[in-house]
């Protein structure tokens, strides 16, 4: 069986914050079958989706295209520790 690599958060900062709010996490939906349908950013970083590389590009994917002001935002992919 296949040791799937999923260890990383998708965190976003708003840019023109001064760095007083803390940052937010993103934490997936997907339907019951598994298919993903979007993203809340959420503060608790302890109930944020755990996923790999390849989902979190996704999450940042839709981020930019799907939220009203994206450009407000710095979207990135961090590990689990940081």
């Amino acid at each position: 069986m296949e040791n799937i690599d999923q260890r990383y958060l998708v965190q976003q900062n708003k840019i023109s914050d001064d760095g007083s709010k803390p940052p937010v996490f993103a934490k997936v939906m997907r339907s019951k079958e598994g298919k993903f349908e979007g993203v809340s950013f959420i503060k608790n970083k302890d109930k944020a989706t755990i996923m790999t590389v390849a989902q979190a590009q996704e999450v940042i994917d839709w981020a930019g295209s799907k939220k009203a002001g994206a450009h407000e935002y710095q979207t990135k992919i961090i590990c689990v520790g940081q």
